[in-house]
């Protein structure tokens, strides 16, 4: 033997080549269970998205049908009780005018220069959803003979 002493690996004297248990990497089933998780995540992340979608698409056809109430009863002109009906695009729309009493706070012994009406609107779309909206208008009296009341100005 020579005076040389042999050289040991690098990874220490005894020792196999296999790693420490710290230097691994990861199992095939802790990568399975991080991509499980991970897919259970991004699938909620999307069902999240599209329901936030639903829930825009809803707001915007309520504030549609909203604006169709309005406009609808802004135009009554000559306040005539009775029941209309019609659409407006996939919207159906209900409108009732009726005369109706002045409240007991309100009402005084003198005889009032106007008269009050109650003009509701209803719009209907998807067979289930439905905007409402009731409105108090004043009419001056009809003239002798004259079955329209026309509005009052404010």
């Amino acid at each position: 033997m020579s005076g040389r002493r042999r050289a040991h690996p690098p990874w220490g004297r005894g020792r196999s080549r296999r790693r420490a248990p710290a230097d691994r990497g990861f199992t095939l089933l802790e990568v399975v269970v991080a991509l499980a998780i991970l897919s259970v995540a991004v699938v909620a992340g999307i069902q999240l998205f599209a329901g936030g979608l639903r829930l825009l698409k809803l707001a915007g056809e309520h504030q549609e049908a909203t604006l169709i109430a309005d406009a609808k009863t802004r135009e009554v002109s000559a306040f005539v009780e009775g029941h209309e009906t019609g659409t407006d695009g996939d919207f159906t729309w209900e409108r009732t005018v009726r005369r109706t009493d002045v409240p007991v706070e309100l009402a005084t012994t003198t005889p009032q220069p106007y008269e009050l009406y109650a003009v509701t609107v209803r719009v209907s779309w998807d067979r289930q959803r439905t905007v409402e909206i009731t409105t108090l208008r004043t009419a001056h009296p009809a003239a002798p003979g004259d079955t329209t009341m026309q509005p009052r100005n404010p």
